[in-house]
Formats: structure tokens, C-alpha cells, sequence
């Protein structure tokens, strides 16, 4: 498998190596020295999650509060998605910057998202099933979102009319986000990351 870093820091494609015979595939779709040697420390396993969504659904862009955060690695079991992480670490070289990544039943990629980063999917096909593993379990009062059609994030999603949550619909923007106090410190971030090192 192949990890390969993206210009966000903290956010990773994972590229197996698929291997395809008359009887169907076999692929490795995690494994944790590799992503730890990447990443420089391990995913701590906490919850996995699946959803599926419709075409044209868009869920985003979420993050949670670091310290502990919520790191992810995202793969699509079944469809297509188009797979966006957004930095919203204040002080980040990065800050507002986003990048994506197309994840899909073909090529089997996966993305790692580190703890204070924003994640969110547009499902490109009319049923598409993702599984998320977790670092950290699910907690209300530490999860957060920035609305995904913010023009200053200015994500390129698919055309055609998205279908949002109540939540992310009702969302703040990036600078009302940042004004609220609601999204995570690089320092922070940064100092959160280099506590994990050397982790078993």
C-alpha cells in the first residue's frame, strides 16, 4: 500500500495494492504500521462507522475539538464520493485551504484525515457506502461543523442541487466559526500530533 501525503498537512491518500483474479479481489484496505510510519504515529481505534448516502448528498464539513479530536480514515465500500478535507486549524500555513479526493468500489483508495482537520463526501453515485474508522468515539458537545457551501471555503462540489442535513444547513461559515472560538489551534493541533509519537 502506498501512503501518500496531500498538501494539507496532516491529510493522507491510501492506495492499496488491489489484487484481481477469476474469483473476484483481495486487498490489505488498512494497516497500521504503514499509515503509522507515514504519519508518525498510530491511529488509535476507537468506533467505526457506516453511511449511505444518495447521490447528490453532501455531509460536512465536520470536525471535532483537539485536544482529543476525532482522526478518521475514510473508505468506500460501495459507489463513488468525492472526499474533501478542508484545513480549519487557526494559524495552519494551510488555513482555508481544501483538497479532494475521488474514493471509490474501483480503485479502493482510502483518506486519512488527522484530528482538527474538516472532513466531508458528496456520494457521486445513486448509493454509496462509506466506512469511517475513528480515533475517538462520537461526542456532542465536542463535534462541530462549518457549512459546506461557504464561498470562502469555496469547495468545488459535483453540480446539481446537494441535499443537506438540518445541521449542516444551519451551519457558520468559516469566519463566523473563527469568530464563535469553535475551530481548533495549530499549536494545539501541532502539539497534539507530536504527543502520539513513539506510541506502540
Amino acid at each position: 500500500m502506498n501512503v501518500r501525503p496531500l498538501a494539507i498537512e496532516g491529510a493522507y491518500e491510501v492506495t492499496p495494492v488491489v489484487l484481481r483474479d477469476a474469483r473476484g479481489l483481495f486487498l490489505e484496505l488498512y494497516r497500521h504500521d504503514r499509515l503509522a510510519e507515514a504519519v508518525g504515529h498510530p491511529l488509535r481505534l476507537a468506533q467505526a462507522n457506516v453511511s449511505v448516502s444518495s447521490r447528490g448528498v453532501i455531509r460536512g464539513m465536520h470536525f471535532a475539538s483537539v485536544p482529543p479530536g476525532q482522526a478518521k480514515y475514510v473508505h468506500c465500500q460501495r459507489g463513488a464520493i468525492l472526499d474533501v478535507v478542508a484545513d480549519v486549524r487557526v494559524g495552519s500555513p494551510t488555513f482555508g485551504r481544501w483538497e479532494a479526493v475521488r474514493l471509490d468500489d474501483v480503485d479502493r483508495r482510502a483518506l486519512y484525515v488527522a484530528e482538527g482537520l474538516a472532513h466531508g463526501i458528496c456520494a457521486l453515485t445513486d448509493e454509496a457506502t462509506l466506512e469511517y474508522l475513528c480515533s475517538a468515539t462520537y461526542v456532542p458537545a465536542r463535534e462541530h461543523t462549518v457549512h459546506p457551501l461557504d464561498p470562502e471555503l469555496g469547495i468545488a462540489w459535483p453540480e446539481g442541487e446537494p441535499l443537506l442535513s438540518p445541521r449542516d444547513a444551519a451551519a457558520p461559515t468559516l469566519a463566523e466559526a473563527r469568530a464563535a472560538g469553535l475551530l481548533p489551534d495549530h499549536a494545539a493541533c501541532a502539539a497534539f500530533y507530536e504527543s502520539m509519537r513513539g506510541e506502540a
